[in-house]
């Protein structure tokens, strides 16, 4: 029955087959953009970029590849207040497993050996072996933490910083005492899914066995699986969702499942209550029969229209997107900016629609600069791209492969100047290019895009061999000063002043940034840093909760904990975070070890103001 389960769910799009042949596995990639840590002649297919000189440190730690909180919940848009398991589907209350452990209500009978059981004392895929970082990196607070996440929203101010929290939640960290493994995978699962991380999302909801999850992770894994287009993956928590959660919105799932194992009867019985309720919409329902039509279980066609339809919700881009169905243009716009990333790692969605998605996946840490490369390439091979797709491809083209730096330079300078609003993405793009160019290039005196391009891929060692072309005081020269792997000679108040003489940024940001990068990478004495925060008004002692916090994490040695609070402290986005901030959630990091994404976040800071 599960083989064809699945088969029947792949044939529900055949856009979505064809996707898989076409573009990269993004859901396969590694977590780390790349370029972080790695030997500097690693950039393909462009020329390899010079290596930094050998005195240069090699990272100790390699980042991996990206108010109340808004909710993911809304998924059909009706709630029902009596449980009504299917017959054909539900457990007996009072049943025991076969290792003695009592099966909860609402659940099916899990039958897999115990030792092939995944325990709840320990959750995540990613093992410090992987990339992950160590199990006990939350510490044994484990409501704090949840409480943390809760409140979390997914929208961050630094690419890196949602890197290093996606690296921290997908990590296979131990459940405090404190809190149920479920409960607290659920709050990790929902916050990947506001980041837009919806396939990270998914890698925690299925590291538990659906038989343990508690109604909050079942509620989070219909939000996930929507998230991923995938219907087929919420059959197996279709009679807890039924006991414990949204009953008619369960119940169409429960149709839909019925659909793909071939039952047209309960399928068409289940969606006849759920229409006769009054409680959905009929545009949701008629999404799940489109989907009972795919599967060969639906009875009649089923038209789509979207005319009267105010919003995207969860539901609707999960069913739309894995029958293909296409969503207009000004649902997609107004939607929440965490769906951005549900579309880009969707393979099925339409490439236009992806493309359209990318920049904002990519500046937010969504996409890797491969990853988003790949994307373009293979929407670019399509017949007919677009005349501005085209003309990106081809400045792509020029970046990584001109005969003449020189060329390459310029090409780059284009893509970073042709959309201001997506600048940052560009140079993302760009990070493996500007890592290939040789150091002999003409770039004028102040090239702080190149460098910010090399650092948004991590190529730290790559820019740290542009040093000596670099303007001591120049908007290059403070990029590099925080993001090298090894302090820059000679940072001083004086040379601070300097750079803050040219800073058109509002209120002198961009220096009060650098100051507290500096500052909390321990790059500047104490005097130093005294004398500068007192020519620029900054006061980096100011003492809040959320400061206490941080630094009482550090103390503890607590990274994942540390990497969750930084998330906390850079909600939004640059212009509204303050300086104190950078300086606390640098200082923290470094001192748990994670000195490479402080150096990372502190230079993108600069890049972005």
């Amino acid at each position: 029955m599960k083989k064809k389960m699945i088969s029947l769910s792949l044939g529900l799009s055949g856009a979505a087959l064809a996707a898989a042949l076409v573009l990269p596995a993004l859901a396969q990639e590694s977590l780390l953009p790349e370029g972080f840590g790695k030997p500097a002649d690693t950039p393909a297919p462009a020329p390899r970029p010079s290596p930094t000189p050998s005195s240069t440190p090699t990272p100790t730690s390699t980042p991996k590849a990206g108010t109340t909180a808004p909710s993911v919940t809304p998924t059909v848009g009706g709630s029902g207040t009596s449980a009504a398991p299917l017959a054909t589907t539900a457990a007996a209350t009072d049943e025991e497993g076969e290792d003695g452990e009592e099966v909860a209500p609402g659940t099916l009978k899990y039958d897999l050996p115990p030792g092939a059981r995944r325990l709840l004392t320990r959750i995540g895929p990613l093992t410090p072996e992987t990339g992950g970082l160590a199990p006990d990196a939350f510490g044994v607070r484990g409501q704090y933490a949840a409480a943390i996440m809760r409140g979390t929203r997914g929208t961050m101010a630094s690419r890196w910083g949602q890197i290093l929290l996606r690296r921290s939640l997908t990590s296979a960290i131990d459940t405090p005492a404190t809190i149920n493994g479920a409960d607290l995978a659920a709050d990790r699962a929902a916050l990947l899914l506001r980041m837009g991380e919806s396939i990270a999302a998914r890698w925690i909801v299925q590291s538990v066995d659906y038989d343990r999850a508690s109604p909050r992770l079942v509620s989070i894994a219909q939000q996930t699986y929507l998230a991923n287009a995938d219907p087929a993956g919420l059959c197996p928590y279709v009679p807890a969702g039924l006991a414990h959660g949204d009953e008619q919105g369960w119940r169409l799932s429960s149709a839909i499942c019925s659909g793909l194992q071939g039952d047209a009867g309960p399928a068409g019985w289940a969606i006849g209550r759920v229409r006769s309720s009054g409680k959905i919409s009929n545009f949701d329902i008629l999404l799940a029969e489109r989907v009972l039509g795919a599967t060969g279980a639906g009875r009649r066609s089923t038209t789509i229209e979207w005319d009267k339809v105010d919003r995207l919700t969860s539901w609707r881009f999960g069913m739309a997107t894995a029958t293909a169905i296409p969503i207009p243009d000004p649902l997609r716009a107004s939607a929440p900016a965490y769906m951005q990333g549900w579309t880009v790692l969707a393979p099925m969605t339409e490439m236009a629609n992806r493309v359209a998605a990318a920049p904002d996946a990519a500046a937010r840490g969504v996409l890797s600069s491969e990853a988003y490369v790949s994307l373009l390439s293979a929407a670019a091979s399509e017949e007919e791209p677009g005349d501005a797709l085209a003309n990106q491809t081809s400045q792509l083209r020029s970046a990584f492969g001109a005969p003449r730096g020189a060329d390459r330079y310029a090409a780059m300078e284009g893509l970073w100047g042709a959309n201001p609003a997506q600048t940052y993405a560009a140079m993302v793009a760009t990070a493996r290019a500007a890592a290939a160019l040789p150091v002999s290039t003409e770039v004028g005196d102040d090239p702080w895009q190149l460098l910010g391009s090399m650092l948004a891929g991590g190529y730290d060692r790559n820019a740290m061999a542009w040093a000596p072309k670099i303007s001591v005081g120049s908007r290059a020269w403070g990029v590099l000063a925080v993001g090298s792997p090894q302090p820059l000679n000679g940072t001083t108040a004086g040379r601070i002043g300097d750079f803050a003489g040219s800073d058109d940024s509002a209120d002198s940001l961009r220096s009060k940034f650098l100051l507290a990068g500096l500052a909390g990478l321990g790059r500047i004495d104490a005097g130093d840093t005294a004398s500068a925060a007192s020519d620029l008004e900054v006061n980096f002692g100011k003492q809040t909760r959320w400061s206490r916090a941080i630094m009482s994490a550090a103390e503890r040695r607590e990274p994942g904990m540390v990497a969750l609070l930084a998330a906390a402290g850079m909600q939004g986005d640059w212009s509204k975070m303050p300086p104190y901030h950078l300086y606390y959630i640098v200082r923290a990091l470094r001192e748990v070890g994670l000195a490479n994404e402080a150096r990372m976040i502190a230079a993108e800071a600069l890049v972005r103001v």
